[in-house]
């Protein structure tokens, strides 16, 4: 199978977009190692990819905490001796929806905490880890607000924005280290950040402004990211694959 005896770490893998690419790296043969805030979320991932057939354990981490991400390395490395591919995929959503020189400094401190400083935590203990091994793939979960702007949503943006800069900063520092560093920029897919009904009358202008006329699905963006990790891209590092239905077209 693709990623047979290949380890794998997911952040935010108690649902959503990391919980539907556990399930893939875990049918492709991985070990997966499912990491969330919320342990209930991720054991539910666990027992649905052990009741499967696959391979799975669970570690809780908040990434916006420095001692729990290292915590979470050593203990993958501590019971499986590597890190093949890490998928950095947890964060959070900003629904204050005020204008810039009317958002909450709590809220933009809070989001920022989770979807920059901590995507930057995981970086920093992964790439040493895999520095060691000289070897390693890392995925960086962005979204199209990385892309471009989004009034009204500006903690949210500045945070996939860095996620986008950062990703691009250390694929060109690792590359000749045999390491590979890509991301994906979803556009509004359904989980648990994302659910139409809370937007009202909006979600169908949301809808409508994608080209494909309709929202994304959790296992296209895993199928994304399970490629941008795999053989079959072993020649791309530094890439940010928008998955969006056109929207950046």
């Amino acid at each position: 199978m693709k990623f047979q005896d290949k380890v794998v770490i997911i952040t935010g893998a108690g649902s959503g977009i990391g919980r539907a690419t556990s399930l893939l790296y875990a049918q492709g043969g991985a070990q997966v190692i499912v990491s969330d805030i919320a342990p209930k979320g991720g054991e539910e991932t666990v027992r649905l990819i052990t009741e499967a057939g696959g391979k799975a354990s669970f570690i809780t981490a908040n990434v916006a905490k420095l001692d729990e991400v290292e915590n979470l390395i050593n203990e993958t490395v501590a019971q499986f001796g590597k890190i093949d591919i890490a998928v950095n995929n947890a964060g959070i959503g900003d629904f204050n929806q005020k204008k810039t020189a009317e958002h909450p400094v709590d809220s933009w401190d809070k989001v920022i905490a989770v979807n920059q400083t901590g995507v930057f935590y995981c970086m920093k203990m992964e790439l040493q880890q895999m520095m060691k091994q000289g070897s390693g793939n890392i995925v960086n979960v962005s979204s199209v607000a990385g892309l471009r702007g989004l009034p009204n949503n500006l903690a949210y943006v500045a945070s996939k924005h860095a996620v986008v800069g950062m990703t691009k900063t250390a694929a060109m520092e690792y590359a000749k280290h045999n390491i590979r560093v890509n991301a994906v920029c979803p556009v509004f897919t359904l989980t648990n950040l994302f659910q139409p009904q809370f937007f009202g009358d909006k979600a169908e202008k949301l809808k409508a402004n994608i080209p494909m006329k309709r929202y994304g699905k959790v296992e296209e963006i895993a199928e994304a990211i399970t490629w941008l990790s795999a053989r079959n891209s072993s020649f791309v590092t530094g890439h940010i694959m928008p998955v969006d239905g056109g929207t950046t077209a």
